[in-house]
């Protein structure tokens, strides 16, 4: 068995490569504004998992509870099928935001319907 900390590398460098695709993908759609979020899952374990490897979006708000900083507006965020956020958009007025979703869906990105990760 893998010590924890060999295990935790491991899955950190396969959940980088899956944020660095995310953020590249996300990054052609959105003119470039894409920042890298959550490498790992936290499953309150000491097992490390890599974020997953599917991409799907969600689109956030300030009025579905979401913080989102000192940006308001739209935020697009790619994720895994358990919600963990891989790459982010924010700060999209409804214009922009509508631009990137059908972008998504033209790529046959599946929406996120349920609650998403994001970095603290």
């Amino acid at each position: 068995m893998l010590s924890d900390s060999v295990q935790y590398f491991a899955a950190l460098k396969i959940g980088e490569k899956r944020v660095k695709e995310a953020r590249e993908y996300l990054n052609k759609i959105s003119n470039g504004q894409a920042m890298p979020a959550l490498a790992l899952r936290d499953n309150k374990s000491n097992i490390w998992e890599p974020v997953g490897a599917e991409n799907l979006y969600a689109v956030l708000n300030d009025a579905g509870g979401y913080v989102l900083t000192d940006v308001s507006g739209f935020m697009v965020v790619l994720c895994d099928k358990n919600g963990i956020s891989k790459a982010i958009v924010r700060g999209l007025d409804t214009e922009r935001k509508e631009a990137i979703i059908k972008s998504l869906q033209s790529d046959n990105v599946p929406e996120h319907m349920g609650e998403v990760a994001l970095p603290v």
